[in-house]
């Protein structure tokens, strides 16, 4: 069964996000403190604004790939989308990140074997996935100005994350929904699940929603993805080839209830183990008994793959987007 530590904390954070959902009388004891957080968050854009906090140029554009939200809204997959996108269109992007988890704080380059644990989960899956330089640092100008130091053909940079580094100057910002939570109760931290109020989205140059409907000015996005790839010999498998097999499916993401949606609308019938977002996963937590199959995220594999039994199997995603959202960033660019 899943680590006990994994299953306390997923059930905290359900609790949590059901919490920011909703409005209950126990929030409003949190309001003075929302409307605190409204005004230090207030105050320190606008000393960026104004100059008193300095911010970083970069001598290439930067486009940066934010949510307003606590918890995963799909920013990895439109981040590969637009890697891709802007190869195709003879551009050389460099991708940057946090490194959620990091233990370096000096920037550093992230190879696809490098060690999740060192540089975070998803600036691995970027590096297999993209094909471009990733590079992390909590300091996102340091982070990019290492990148452009070791790859000075890269002409635009792709901020995973970030929309509120302000200390980096962007050419481009774009805001990803998850469409199924949108803003919950539509509070600021702690009352709510937002880190800005949803005024900023009228500053943004995109706002893309992850699944569910768009309303006008914004652009659709859908996750698909029907093949499988073995983590220990990169074999590849369809939904058709797990039937009839006891599965489990495990996920330590920012919305895992998403994922299992995606294996039923496969076909697929399974035993879920949801964890905490950029959850640690040790080897007790991927074996079971029982499995003949044991599924998970991309992201997930990225921790689980040193120690997964043979027939574990990640999900391959790819997001899905309009071509208008690739004309608007090729327009903001080239200007």
């Amino acid at each position: 069964m899943p680590h006990s530590t994994g299953a306390s904390s997923i059930k905290f954070s359900d609790w949590l996000q059901g919490q920011w959902q909703r409005f209950t009388p126990w929030q409003l004891l949190l309001l003075p403190f929302a409307g605190l957080f409204f005004v230090l968050t207030t105050i320190r854009r606008g000393l960026y604004k104004v100059g008193v906090l300095p911010s970083v140029t970069l001598p290439v554009p930067v486009v940066v790939v934010g949510n307003i939200t606590v918890g995963g809204t799909g920013k990895t997959p439109l981040v590969l989308w637009l890697a891709a996108f802007l190869s195709s269109h003879g551009y050389r992007p460099g991708i940057i990140s946090r490194g959620y988890g990091s233990k370096n704080a000096a920037p550093q380059a992230v190879l696809p074997d490098s060690d999740p644990t060192l540089v975070g989960d998803e600036p691995v899956l970027l590096a297999q996935r993209s094909g471009c330089p990733v590079w992390v640092s909590a300091n996102r100008a340091e982070a990019g100005r290492a990148l452009l130091a070791q790859f000075p053909q890269c002409d635009v940079i792709l901020s995973d994350d970030g929309l509120q580094h302000y200390g980096l100057r962007r050419a481009m910002e774009i805001v990803v929904v998850d469409g199924a939570r949108r803003f919950g109760n539509k509070l600021l931290l702690p009352a709510g699940p937002l880190r800005e109020s949803r005024a900023r989205l009228t500053k943004v140059d995109a706002v893309v929603i992850n699944g569910e409907s768009t309303t006008a000015g914004e652009y659709a996005m859908r996750l698909s993805g029907d093949r499988f790839r073995n983590l220990c010999d990169d074999r590849i498998a369809t939904p058709h080839d797990f039937a009839g097999k006891k599965i489990h499916a495990l996920a330590g993401i920012g919305n895992p209830s998403r994922f299992f949606s995606h294996l039923r609308e496969l076909g697929l019938t399974f035993a879920e183990h949801p964890f905490p977002d950029h959850y640690a996963f040790t080897p007790r937590d991927v074996r079971f008994e029982d499995a003949d199959v044991v599924l998970m995220t991309e992201k997930d594999a990225v921790k689980c793959q040193a120690f997964a039994p043979a027939e574990s199997w990640a999900l391959v995603v790819d997001a899905l987007l309009d071509d208008a959202l690739g004309r608007k960033v090729l327009e903001k660019l080239r200007k």
